[in-house]
């Protein structure tokens, strides 16, 4: 995903992830007190405030780990916002949208991103710190997108699964939680979850974002 650690390289990165991060964590917050569940908005974690969301682990020593070991993918996860999902009106179905809030607002910001490249080029526009800023944006949201769907809890993939499992097939997945995220990394660091999921998807989420901004790019 990365292969430039200059301080340039990372000052391009930085701001799109830590937006990507914040807004995605956020957004579960938001949907959460949308459905009924005030518990994320009353700690503080519907919020913009970076500091709010970041985790010691996921988003710092394991994304540089991954580094150090050369992974093709860098990614990791930020503090979760924590929900009590007996309070929503309608746990069950509630509880996928609460979960797919957090990609959602991860494609919504590629889109973004994504419309601001093609500005920056159909103005003419060719500062490559913004060009590549842009980029950087794109890429980093789609990863946290594909990423968050892999159907594992507790990652917001494997909470859309265990809701969309009759009851005693979502009992046995929820009973994997507290390894999923090992789970999860041992995929990763074997390329198994990069080759499989996270490279197809990505792929067809480019092109999906392609046929959205295909109209601006005519026009421009």
């Amino acid at each position: 995903m990365i292969t430039d650690y200059s301080i340039q390289a990372i000052a391009i990165n930085a701001i799109p992830l830590i937006f990507a991060i914040t807004i995605h964590e956020a957004a579960h917050g938001y949907a959460a007190r949308r459905f009924g569940d005030n518990t994320a908005y009353l700690l503080g974690r519907v919020t913009l405030n970076p500091a709010k969301h970041i985790d010691l682990v996921g988003t710092i020593l394991i994304p540089l780990a991954l580094i150090l070991t050369g992974s093709p993918f860098l990614v990791g996860y930020a503090k979760p916002v924590p929900v009590n999902f007996g309070r929503l009106r309608n746990p069950r179905i509630d509880s996928i949208w609460v979960a797919l809030a957090g990609p959602g607002s991860n494609f919504f910001q590629a889109i973004i991103w994504a419309i601001l490249l093609i500005l920056l080029l159909g103005f003419g526009i060719n500062e490559k710190f913004f060009i590549e800023m842009a980029q950087a944006g794109m890429r980093w949201n789609l990863v946290l997108l594909v990423f968050n769907l892999f159907p594992l809890p507790p990652l917001d993939g494997g909470r859309i699964l265990s809701s969309l499992l009759p009851a005693r097939q979502s009992i046995a997945l929820g009973k994997l939680e507290p390894w999923g995220f090992f789970i999860v990394l041992a995929l990763v660091f074997t390329g198994i979850i990069g080759s499989l999921w996270m490279e197809p998807l990505i792929a067809f989420f480019k092109w999906l974002l392609y046929l959205i901004t295909l109209p601006l790019q005519m026009i421009l």
